[in-house]
């Protein structure tokens, strides 16, 4: 594998961030994840373009704006294998279920589910799908942008943060550059500011804060950060830019 091709290098986070039936690639080729990590925002783009479409479709058959909007975000779990959403309940659990660092990590890496979690899954969806409700005919651009920037998030963390274990999936992709995870901030930015306008601006600056702010929060509760910590980052992101996209409606 070219690690220096860009088609190469999509391709591969396409199929680290989804679910879709891509052909397999050769262990070799995910050593080049950290160079890969640029396209985050694109591989977003592209569940957020379908996700838009499956929510148009509901609405042209006749299905009301908030069971659309439900679909739209059910469409785009089943692309990335609700992965984002499990380590956003995974990583509830941890932090506030343990109380020290080993026993977080423990229950981070457990399959069942708890109480914090099943709490942050329930109220981030429903703050999304009544986001989405709320911005009426212009809820499709905003589902596109929030897909793609908040993806644009999760390389900074990587680069940010060390890996908080010696396993998972984070430490397995491997911690890019700051220049790799500036260019997947960049692509998120300017997919917020062609869908969105002067709005997208602020869209940036709040997301860029929920990125600081979980970062802040990981460093404090487990050291450093994981594929759960990742996820965290993309859910909060992309629940606080459909709310900001609302608010400016």
């Amino acid at each position: 594998m070219d690690k220096t091709d860009p088609l190469r290098q999509l391709w591969l986070a396409a199929v680290l961030l989804t679910r879709l039936p891509l052909p397999h690639l050769p262990a070799t080729a995910f050593k080049a994840g950290p160079r890969a990590v640029w396209a985050y925002p694109l591989v977003g783009l592209g569940v957020g373009a379908v996700a838009a479409l499956a929510g148009q479709l509901a609405l042209w058959a006749g299905i009301p704006p908030l069971a659309a909007c439900a679909l739209a975000l059910g469409a785009m779990m089943l692309l990335t294998g609700a992965m984002h959403e499990d380590g956003l309940a995974d990583t509830c659990d941890g932090f506030w279920g343990g109380t020290s660092t080993p026993r977080r990590l423990e229950i981070m890496c457990d399959s069942q589910i708890g109480t914090f979690g099943v709490l942050a899954l329930v109220i981030v969806s429903l703050l999304k799908i009544s986001a989405l409700a709320a911005l009426s005919g212009s809820w499709w651009a905003a589902l596109i942008v929030a897909a793609a920037l908040s993806r644009g998030m999760m390389p900074a963390l990587m680069w940010a943060l060390p890996p908080a274990r010696v396993d998972g999936l984070s430490h397995s992709v491997g911690r890019p550059t700051m220049r790799a995870a500036g260019a997947a901030f960049a692509i998120g930015a300017t997919i917020a500011l062609a869908g969105l306008g002067l709005a997208g601006v602020l869209v940036i600056g709040i997301s860029a804060l929920v990125g600081l702010a979980t970062a802040l929060i990981a460093k404090r509760k487990i050291g450093g950060q994981t594929g759960d910590v990742l996820g965290a980052t993309q859910q909060l992101s992309e629940a606080v830019i459909l709310l900001t996209c609302s608010a400016l409606a």
